[in-house]
């Protein structure tokens, strides 16, 4: 696969978050540095929904500094540290002004949101710059999106402290085994 299919656009991006995690599966992340261009499946994600979601970095509408990207243009990348180690790369969803992102949490030989923007060197030096060829870092279509059958929906990971409903909901996607190559 080669970096030669067009990016998916702001308008793929300016939607619901959870149509946007599920439609986010099989398709390319790539990433340039320098001569080097590596292409990788996406195989998980996560949805944040706006500021009812009790999970969201924003929610009930908080906007500081870290979040004021959620707030922003749908396609753009929001990269955050955690922990005091490791970088989350999420992508923003929906219409300017409500705040939604979907953090991707997989890509193939990389399972793990922290395993995934170390193996691709993402840092905060991509927060806030557009999902793009020119950011080095964007999304491609790569063919036929995976069957629905082909697709888990399931509670998503470490969001307790957003209380039993919030952290109950199925806004986690990932590839079943078997789907383009997983095991």
């Amino acid at each position: 696969m080669s970096g030669a299919s067009p990016a998916l656009t702001p308008e793929f991006f300016n939607r619901p978050a959870d149509k946007v995690a599920r439609d986010l599966l099989g398709k390319a992340l790539l990433r340039r540095r320098g001569r080097s261009l590596t292409t990788h499946i996406i195989t998980e994600t996560e949805a944040y929904i706006g500021p009812e979601d009790l999970a969201s970095h924003a929610a009930g509408g908080r906007r500081t500094k870290r979040t004021e990207i959620m707030f922003g243009q749908a396609g753009t990348l929001y990269v955050y540290f955690v922990y005091g180690m490791h970088w989350m790369l999420n992508v923003v969803t929906g219409e300017i002004g409500y705040p939604a992102a979907v953090l991707i949490r997989g890509i193939e030989g990389a399972e793990g949101p922290a395993r995934l923007t170390r193996a691709l060197n993402i840092t905060g030096a991509l927060n806030g710059t557009l999902a793009r060829k020119g950011s080095g870092l964007w999304f491609t279509d790569c063919g036929s999106p995976p069957a629905r059958n082909a697709i888990l929906r399931t509670a998503r990971i470490g969001v307790d402290y957003a209380g039993p409903v919030w952290s109950a909901k199925p806004y986690r996607f990932l590839l079943k085994p078997g789907v383009y190559g997983r095991r």
